[in-house]
């Protein structure tokens, strides 16, 4: 794969892309090739806008108010705590992540390491497995931020109807298809822009969590009873659950699970990233950082500032917890302000995870993977659309719409939404690091981002770890051990029928197709000029 062109010379590198819109730059284009892939989609992306598309992603405030009810039912310490614990294992899954991201910058990155350093036999299925889990994982998470945004959208006329209308299960899953169909309109026809809108939603997400922590506990020390105490929020224990309260602690943990799990799109924008090996491992650790930070500064405030009725805030007339909490503290036309930036927020994290999963899908048709790979894996060349998959939007976004009929059964198949995305995605960072550690540890050569000798490792162990107790985890149902029908857990059906699925179609038929990662460099390429964007 990677043999095919060591010819290339450092002496000789093909003539590097001086304009801004130009598809690639030479260095980067080198190193892909030694890849195996040549340079089809543009590069545009500097350090700073990989960081955005995943902290875009992760949409810090409006991504915990989706995910409170997770996290509120272990009361102000398994929201302030619990999110402080999980979001440490999250960066160090990080940590292991950035440097094999520095090491090898593809767009199909997980499944491309899982065959580089799998043993001889286990190479192409579980590059497969992984490949189709990462695709699951992010389309899971298209679908759980835009039906989150069509809660907290719908829950705004709500507020302004003083909570004497809610919205239907068909007029939910109508504003969701919609806002889904639009994501993949904007990624098709506004790609030029999307850098710029990408670098936006950073300062977009940081102003709304300033916002939030200067105005709550401003509006809730007006009101009777004032902000609480700092004993309540640091160590006040409620156990709204059916588990034992310890482990009601750990479910907590989903919040931040949920929220801070996006990072790995990072990996599959690295062929429309400029520098992709000091690009991307720094867009993947300090989103996660930052996320980590910002989070629990936000809910600290938040437990500060919400009722101590919390069974009352998690059945909100207005359905969703959030909500009251902005409406308690500052009214009527405050929550509405509010609310509206979180859905601008949260809307523009639908956007930005559609171009990763579309792109992690595109290198998974390019490699022969998935059905129809031949007709997915086209890169437009229409003027407008120029460089982009968009045959391959086209499909993302179609898949996410059917899934999204989930949302129609009831609460437990909605909530399977959310954790479908940490399965998936769970699984398949756990594969390549975990093949890396067992077989592939000489065939790994760091990049310019290295955690070290002696730390490399020992992270690596960690975060396998983890992520092998956060599928788990994401499996249980979360109000307790005996589930009703209503309240069961559906994530383990979901996504057991969706490896089942993909291991059945492996066996029957893409065995005889897939190979791994396919060489799409020649001889011929070596020297070709970069074709000019314009």
């Amino acid at each position: 794969m990677a043999d095919v062109v060591k010819s290339l010379s450092r002496d000789e590198k093909p003539p590097s892309a001086v304009e801004h819109d130009a598809p690639a730059e030479a260095g980067d284009m080198e190193l892909l090739a030694t890849l195996g892939y040549k340079q089809e989609l543009r590069r545009h992306y500097s350090t700073i806008q990989i960081f955005a598309v995943a902290f875009s992603i992760m949409g810090l405030l409006p991504s915990i108010a989706s995910t409170l009810s997770f996290s509120m039912p272990a009361g102000p310490v398994g929201m302030v705590w619990g999110w402080l614990a999980a979001s440490c294992f999250i960066f160090i899954v990080s940590l292991a992540m950035a440097d094999m991201a520095s090491a090898m910058p593809t767009a199909g990155g997980l499944y491309f390491w899982t065959h580089y350093y799998a043993a001889e036999k286990w190479k192409n299925p579980l590059s497969f497995v992984v490949g189709y889990s990462n695709t699951i994982g992010l389309i899971g998470g298209i679908c759980s931020i835009d039906y989150g945004f069509a809660n907290m959208l719908l829950s705004m006329i709500s507020i302004t109807r003083d909570g004497t209308w809610s919205a239907t299960r068909p007029v939910i899953y109508g504003t969701y298809a919609a806002t889904v169909f639009a994501h993949g309109f904007i990624a098709i026809f506004f790609a030029r822009v999307m850098p710029k809108i990408q670098s936006a939603c950073i300062f977009l997400n940081i102003a709304l969590v300033i916002a939030t922590v200067i105005a709550l506990p401003i509006g809730k020390a007006q009101n009777n009873p004032p902000v609480n105490s700092g004993s309540y929020v640091f160590g006040h224990v409620e156990n709204l659950t059916s588990w034992p309260t310890g482990w009601g602690f750990i479910m907590a943990w989903l919040s931040p699970i949920w929220t801070i799990g996006a990072f790995d799109s990072c990996v599959h924008m690295s062929e429309e990233a400029t520098h992709a090996t000091r690009a991307v491992p720094l867009g993947i650790v300090s989103s996660s950082g930052l996320c980590g930070v910002l989070g629990w500064l936000c809910l600290t405030v938040i437990a500060a500032s919400m009722s101590t009725d919390i069974e009352g805030v998690l059945g909100s007339r207005f359905g969703q917890p959030m909500a009251q909490i902005y409406y308690d503290a500052l009214g009527k036309n405050g929550a509405l302000g509010f609310m509206a930036v979180n859905a601008i927020v949260q809307f523009f994290m639908g956007l930005s995870i559609v171009l990763a999963a579309s792109r992690q899908s595109w290198a998974f048709s390019r490699d022969g993977a998935l059905p129809l790979s031949s007709y997915f894996r086209k890169v437009s060349q229409h003027s407008l659309m120029r460089y982009q998959p968009v045959r391959m939007v086209c499909g993302v976004v179609t898949v996410t719409a059917i899934i999204g009929l989930l949302c129609l059964i009831d609460n437990a198949a909605s909530n399977a939404l959310f954790s479908l995305a940490v399965a998936g995605n769970d699984l398949a960072w756990l594969t390549p690091i975990l093949a890396r550690l067992l077989w592939g540890e000489q065939k790994f050569v760091p990049g310019e981002f290295y955690t070290g000798r002696y730390l490399s490792k020992p992270i690596a162990w960690v975060a396998v770890v983890y992520m092998a107790f956060a599928i788990v985890l994401c499996m249980i149902p979360t109000e307790g051990p005996r589930p009703s029908v209503k309240n069961m857990n559906y994530t383990v059906v979901i996504n057991g029928a969706l490896w089942l699925g993909a291991l059945l179609y492996y066996a029957l038929h893409a065995r005889k197709t897939f190979k791994g990662p396919q060489t799409t460099v020649s001889p011929e390429d070596e020297g070709k000029k970069v074709e000019d964007s314009q």
